[in-house]
């Protein structure tokens, strides 16, 4: 039965859009197995709504609600203004079809889905907060949109549903610095880059509120612009009026559209069991038919699929209670949990710490599991709270342990061989604990475990697992800390509180273990768990702690010199243009080489600029040199912004050394990535990015040596794809690319010119990554028929890397994943896709095994290096790609080099016996540049 709404009346407008794209972006792929359809972020939205419905109950529940979706992207804001949102991106290929499964979601939930041809989900929703509120009922918008603010007050709230935080007329003045009744005035001002809205240029949010206070409106400042005394802004409202006029129409939100439905369509109904269910088991959604058929009270559907079955894991629905989660602060209760940890043999451990820096960050607090359910958190240097402090105040809080004390009773358990640690990213808290000097060992990781059986599918973060395999979604830290100018470290974080979130990750890391452990076996990757993913761990971590040195002088001097040499391109690049521009502007850039110079080629994309990306510019520079000159001021913006300028700050004021930090479970293929800072993209193609190799330099009295593999890929395609003349090349000593390029266009090895090799060696690194004929084409800057008759003519002179590709997408389609040389598994749930998915899936399926191998050996030859050199004054410092990096005592060199270089060409025995020898070239120098 219908009620009419009014009085007393609740409705709840949920922003569909902002749902979608926070599924989207915040999990990781997913695709339906029976037939590779991507259902990530349906999965993400069925979750959110599942949660919404929830939790929808109490004095403060919805009795009517409704999810508003944008339909299409040309709106009447577009007829205003062309350019309105015209520089945002595509949508992703793999969203776009899920799109309209949201809709099928929202509707088996019994939600009414809303959505209008031409106009926006805002606008929508402004309507119905206005028809709401003129019928007397509340309006709660479950959104953190800032352009919904303007609707706030008299009845309307907003409701941020990632923070679980209500905005109100007081949060609005908080973000804008006015009122909810002027925050139009405000963005017609201060614009906005994401939509596209001009604005004032110059002014932003905090100038335009200041305005807005003091002139009341925008009506009366533009009116009143000549009275402002700063001369710069008064002429820029002045000269911009109508496009500040302008901007205020497109971000002002209609209120009074005519909607094809009335507030009554909007009541609250129960879900139709069947219709939902059907729709969960249509999308597979195990977990979630699982979870809501309990919620519901109705028996779980049975879903199969065509995956294997050790790939469909069904997570346990687990109780966590937040409330059972122990404080410890004395020394009595911390004895107890150690009696524990002695009792058990293992324990689950987490650090909180200040930062995520593990080089600077200071601990703050323990947090140990024995038992699922059975958790503590031991505070440390949680500060005392202030109400006259926004941060609280510097003096240590009571009801907590001293450091020192806690430290010295947890080390013996923590460094005790016959006690188990179990972490989730254990290199981090190893890190922190040996600052303190506490080694803990041995360990287990629960987030290389995942990367161990499930590369491919989904990323491992502590979130995800839980979500996926325990059926819990922990405690966010954001409401914890904050975010921006009120964001706060974790020692800030009143204890009760911190004990809840804390103690609840090292719950999770437990029940995770006891799920993971024995998995293990079942997919048969404990070796490649044991032996490339456990005991990589502590070699990192040291690495990470030796650091590089890096000379701050040399990069400061390297960006002045890239600055004037910029500046020099610029003046040329406008001088060819015939005119001043922005060199950096792309828009600019366009219209200066398509509509100004007439170069040809230009194309627009949908934002109705044309389209200067690096493949352009390539393509142009065969016609004229200023692309090219465009391409080269690039390249130097990007090694000056990237690496000379941002490297000084990543330089540690206590060491002087710069210490990155590798993530493990980063690439799929095994391959170690290297963040904060990122020291394995710095270009060496060009003379100016092998000369920021120069600042990275060996302390006094020692000398960088770098060992790095030849033609590793190359070696092991030989090996896989069983090419005989290729093995033969490497055995002799050839040199492979003059080789290839002898076999494939019967020239002699005598009579091999630059570029027939050139070509060759494009050819031999493109196969193992799937090149096609157009890639090719565009890399040799040839016709793309005659790039493609290259390639073809590779594949008949070598038909066993035919072959091994054939062979090995076979394999992936019938089991849905690949594997390394070693056992390693990549999983391909993409690899029976339809459409622009399915090459690319293809193409990474191939190379997987071969470049996944190559990271596999170098994994092996790290974690033997430490032994091998141990006693020698040598430390490893870096790896990149297929190099390792150490600094030695200059006396210890050849050493050094010798040792290394046995164990790196002999890391893949035993377990795999290559038919190729793997080869080591070494170098050395008084900085990386000399040694590379």
């Amino acid at each position: 039965m219908t009620t009419t709404f009014g009085k007393g009346c609740h409705l709840h407008l949920i922003d569909g859009s902002a749902f979608i794209f926070r599924a989207y972006h915040a999990l990781p792929p997913l695709t339906r197995k029976s037939d590779g359809l991507p259902v990530g972020a349906v999965s993400g939205f069925v979750n959110m709504l599942q949660r919404y419905v929830e939790g929808n109950n109490g004095p403060d529940a919805a009795t009517h609600v409704a999810v508003i979706f944008d339909k299409g992207s040309h709106t009447f804001r577009n007829e205003m203004y062309d350019q309105y949102k015209a520089n945002r991106d595509e949508m992703p290929e793999d969203l776009r079809p899920q799109i309209p499964l949201t809709r099928t979601a929202t509707k088996a939930f019994n939600i009414a889905c809303e959505e209008m041809e031409g106009f926006e989900a805002d606008d929508i929703i402004a309507t119905l907060s206005h028809q709401a509120r003129k019928a007397g009922g509340r309006v709660t918008i479950v959104s953190s949109d800032k352009d919904l603010m303007q609707l706030v007050g008299d009845g309307v709230e907003m409701l941020d549903p990632m923070k679980n935080k209500r905005i109100d007329s007081d949060g609005v003045h908080e973000k804008f610095g006015v009122g909810p009744d002027r925050v139009v005035d405000v963005q017609a001002l201060a614009g906005d880059s994401v939509d596209n809205v001009p604005g004032a240029p110059g002014i932003g949010i905090k100038t335009a509120a200041l305005l807005i206070n003091e002139y009341g409106d925008l009506e009366s400042l533009l009116d009143r612009a000549e009275d402002i005394k700063q001369p710069k802004r008064r002429q820029t409202l002045i000269d911009h009026r109508e496009q500040i006029e302008l901007s205020k129409r497109l971000v002002q939100l209609d209120c009074d559209m005519v909607l094809e439905f009335g507030l009554d369509d909007l009541e609250v109904k129960d879900p139709d069991t069947k219709v939902l269910m059907d729709f969960l088991t249509e999308m597979e959604f195990r977990t979630a038919s699982k979870r809501i058929a309990d919620k519901l009270g109705v028996e779980a559907p049975v879903i199969e699929s065509k995956a294997p079955a050790e790939d469909v894991a069904a997570p346990e629905e687990v109780a966590f209670d937040p409330e059972n989660y122990e404080c410890v602060a004395d020394e009595k209760a911390l004895r107890v949990w150690i009696d524990r940890i002695r009792e058990r043999g293992y324990v689950a451990v987490d650090t909180e710490t200040t930062g995520l820096n593990e080089m600077i960050a200071d601990l703050v607090g323990i947090s140990l599991a024995v038992e699922p359910g059975q958790a503590c958190y031991i505070p440390l240097t949680h500060k005392a709270e202030s109400s006259d402090d926004l941060f609280g105040s510097d003096e240590i809080a009571e009801g907590q342990m001293g450091l020192d004390e806690c430290l010295a009773l947890l080390k013996p358990v923590l460094e005790d061989p016959a006690i188990l640690k179990i972490g989730q990213n254990m290199k981090y808290d190893a890190k922190i604990f040996a600052r303190y000097g506490v080694n803990v060992v041995p360990i287990d990781d629960t987030m290389l475990m995942s990367y161990a059986m499930h590369a491919g599918i989904h990323n491992h973060g502590m979130d995800i697992l839980s979500e996926r395999y325990l059926g819990h979604t922990p405690i966010p830290i954001k409401p914890l800390l904050g975010t921006g100018k009120s964001a706060k470290t974790f020692d800030r974080v009143p204890i009760a509180d911190a004990v809840k979130y804390a103690a609840e990750d090292a719950d999770i890391t437990l029940r995770l273990w006891q799920q993971f452990k024995p998995q293990l076996h079942v997919r048969r990757v404990t070796t490649v768990y044991e032996t490339l993913e456990r005991p990589l761990v502590p070699v990192l971590a040291q690495m990470e702690q030796h650091g590089i040195k890096v000379d701050r002088d040399t990069l400061s001097r390297m960006s002045n010199a890239f600055a004037q040499k910029m500046a020099g391109l610029e003046a040329e690049i406008q001088e060819m243009a015939g005119r001043p521009f922005n060199v950096g502007s792309p828009k600019q850039l366009g219209e200066i080489l398509f509509d100004e110079m007439g170069l040809p080629g230009g194309k627009k994309g949908k934002t109705g600029a044309y389209g200067t990306g690096a493949d352009v510019l390539e393509d142009l520079a065969t016609e004229h040199e200023m692309p090219r000159r465009v391409l080269d001021w690039r390249q130097l913006s990007k090694l000056k912004s990237t690496y000379t300028d941002a490297l000084q700050e990543h330089i540690n004021a206590d060491t002087g050394r710069v210490h990155t930090s590798y993530s493990i479970a980063g690439a799929n293929t095994g391959r170690l990535a290297s963040t904060d800072p990122n020291l394995q993209n710095i270009p060496i193609r060009t003379e100016e990015g092998r000369r920021i190799r120069e600042a990275f330099v060996a302390e006094p009295g020692k000398v960088i040596v770098a060992l790095d593999y030849s033609q590793i890929e190359l070696r092991i395609l030989a090996h896989i794809a069983r090419i005989d003349a290729l093995k033969q090349a490497f055995e002799e000593g050839l040199d492979i690319h003059a080789m290839t390029a002898s076999e494939m266009f019967d020239v002699p090895l005598d009579e091999m010119t630059p570029e027939i090799r050139r070509q060759a060696k494009a050819i031999n690194f493109g196969v193992i990554y799937g090149i096609s004929g157009f890639g090719l084409a565009r890399n040799l800057r040839i016709p793309r028929g005659e790039a493609q008759g290259f390639i073809d003519r590779y594949f008949e002179r070598f038909p066993g890397i035919r072959k091994y590709m054939d062979d090995t997408v076979a394999f992936a389609k019938e089991t849905g994943y690949v594997q390394t040389l070693f056992g390693r598994r990549i999983n391909t749930p993409e690899i029976n896709a339809k459409g622009p998915h399915a090459g690319f899936a293809k193409r990474a399926a191939i190379n997987a095994p071969i470049q996944g191998t190559a990271a596999d050996v170098i994994r092996r030859a790290m974690i033997r290096m430490p032994d091998a050199i141990d006693g020698m004054p040598a430390k490893m410092l870096l790896q990149v790609h297929d190099e390792l990096i150490f600094e030695v005592e200059e006396g210890a060199v050849d050493d050094l080099i010798g040792t290394a270089r046995d164990v790196m060409e002999n890391a893949s025995d035993p377990a795999v016996k290559l038919d190729v020898k793997l080869a080591v070239d070494a170098g050395q120098g008084a900085n990386w540049a000399q040694a590379h």
